[in-house]
């Protein structure tokens, strides 16, 4: 359904009201269809048009430190650029959102990464947080869901806890079509339960600018 721009923009400023309310309240948000619908199914179709060989596999830490490891994470994933159009349009999307919680939060957030996760039935990735206080750049994290029609009997649930020695599951997240998850990431445990059938996402982050000399800081 056509909306007029100014519709558009008003809708978006809201959403960005909403967020930056939940970030300050509880740390984040669940969102069942915050990107426009039109957007998620063009990425879910051009995910589908990617073949195994564009995915690699998953590790854990960066840089000097990152290393394969079967028994915290089986994902594979697939680093999002400019060269698609339908990427670089999720980019601009994230592109606004940085500029709206910049504008209401003051977090300073610098730029953003993000990757096509593909989960093959019985993959998972252990319990972990996205960054240790004081030790990475990545500030906020986000989860945008690509499977049409999923079943919550199908598992590949994400748990998040409310904070690393909680044993309590805070929310559990149906990894429904459309569904956008945004959290602090040095503050939110979280794990992706294994499902039975093939699972996609989004998972990107807002980094502040930690650079030394112009160069940021971890690269990913």
């Amino acid at each position: 359904m056509y909306s007029p721009p100014e519709l558009a923009l008003d809708l978006q400023q809201s959403l960005f009201d909403k967020i930056a309310d939940a970030l300050v309240d509880t740390g984040y948000i669940i969102l069942p269809s915050a990107l426009p619908e039109t957007l998620t199914t063009d990425l879910y179709q051009h995910l589908q048009a990617l073949n195994d060989q564009q995915f690699q596999r998953a590790g854990v830490g960066r840089e000097q430190d990152h290393q394969l490891h079967g028994g915290i994470r089986r994902d594979q994933i697939r680093w999002l650029g400019r060269q698609s159009p339908v990427e670089a349009q999720y980019l601009d999307w994230m592109e606004q959102l940085r500029e709206g919680m910049n504008q209401r939060l003051f977090m300073g957030l610098f730029d953003y990464e993000a990757h096509f996760a593909h989960y093959l039935p019985g993959a998972f990735y252990k319990r972990h947080l996205d960054a240790f206080r004081g030790q990475t750049n990545r500030v906020l994290t986000t989860v945008l869901y690509l499977n049409p029609d999923w079943d919550e009997h199908q598992g590949g649930e994400l748990l998040i806890w409310p904070e690393p020695d909680s044993d309590q599951v805070m929310e559990r997240v149906v990894p429904q079509m459309g569904t956008l998850v945004i959290f602090l990431s040095e503050r939110f445990p979280h794990e992706v339960l294994p499902a039975a059938t093939d699972r996609y996402s989004i998972a990107g982050w807002f980094r502040v600018n930690t650079s030394i000399n112009n160069q940021i800081d971890p690269p990913r």
